[in-house]
């Protein structure tokens, strides 16, 4: 198959990035990951397939979608707009016509050319600011021939790419990745592997085994680690951090993230539970995290991340 045509489920593209690698980006984000992490902020992102989403507060109860949907999925007889989402196909019908935008639809199957074509407006701004392609999600690899056509597109387009990825991949897809990608945005969610597999539902060796492959391939790597409170805001996961940065001494950098609850709106929107206790970060948090890290004999390049 020519490489263009092939197709995978993409849940969006973000044009103008600014946070996804180095300079203007555009983010392509994939639908689909092996973990299923408590804290996700892109919680549509973890399945696979198409989900509807329906934002409760912005329906206005005109009916069209009752009128639209062939599959009784839409039901208004209460007063109250109820879905029955056994019934889903996830068509999209009904989020196309929603006048309210209460309804909208996760997931869209594109060819590579359809998503190139999109990267390929912004060439100037990358060339500009030392920008490119960044493909995120969800987890890009785990639709492996579908982010190999990518990456192998915009290398041929002279175009820098990015790929933030969990690392919960088999390293034979990981190792197709390594001559096409000039820098990697790796996850390092938890320290202690039980505690991970409790949180994202999987241990950590093959992502800890899979950091190491590509350190000894020489690739620029970013080690993204998002602190969550009550999680892993531990001295446990903040040594293991000074660990990582003592090991692999060569890394681009690492950045810590702190917890922000996005993901909460987007999970309820799909009929999902959130399981994490919500807790503002304060900047007196942030502060007390750095003193933590200090101790931890974290440099100030990773405490200067926050």
């Amino acid at each position: 198959m020519n490489k263009d045509e092939i197709s995978g489920t993409v849940l969006s593209i973000e044009r103008c990035a600014m946070h996804d690698g180095p300079g203007i980006r555009t983010s392509v984000f994939f639908k689909g990951c092996p973990l299923s992490c408590r804290w996700c902020h892109n919680p549509e992102s973890q399945s696979f397939v198409p989900q509807l989403a329906f934002q409760r507060e912005k329906c206005t109860n005109c009916g069209i979608c009752v009128e639209t949907c062939s599959c009784g999925v839409h039901d208004l007889s209460q007063g109250q707009h109820q879905l029955d989402r056994e019934r889903c196909t996830a068509c999209g019908q009904c989020a196309a016509r929603c006048p309210s935008g209460a309804l909208k639809r996760y997931g869209e199957r594109l060819t590579a050319k359809q998503v190139m074509n999109t990267v390929h407006k912004d060439i100037a701004y990358y060339a500009a600011s030392g920008g490119g392609v960044t493909l995120s999600g969800g987890e890009p690899l785990a639709q492996p021939d579908f982010a190999m056509a990518l990456l192998e597109n915009a290398k041929s387009a002279g175009i820098h790419t990015c790929i933030e990825t969990c690392g919960h991949v088999p390293f034979a897809v990981l190792e197709q990745a390594i001559p096409l990608v000039d820098c990697f945005l790796y996850d390092y969610k938890l320290t202690s592997p039980q505690q991970h597999k409790a949180a994202a539902g999987a241990d950590n060796q093959l992502i800890l085994h899979n950091l190491e492959q590509l350190y000894r391939h020489g690739k620029n790597i970013i080690l993204r680690c998002p602190i969550i409170p009550g999680i892993n805001d531990t001295e446990e996961h903040f040594l293991g951090i000074a660990r990582m940065e003592a090991l692999y001494p060569n890394l681009m950098g690492i950045e810590i993230m702190p917890y922000h609850d996005m993901g909460k709106g987007k999970a309820e929107a799909i009929g999902r539970s959130y399981t994490v206790e919500e807790k503002t970060v304060t900047e007196e948090l942030k502060q007390h995290w750095k003193i933590q890290m200090t101790a931890c004999k974290c440099s100030a390049e990773v405490i200067a991340s926050f």
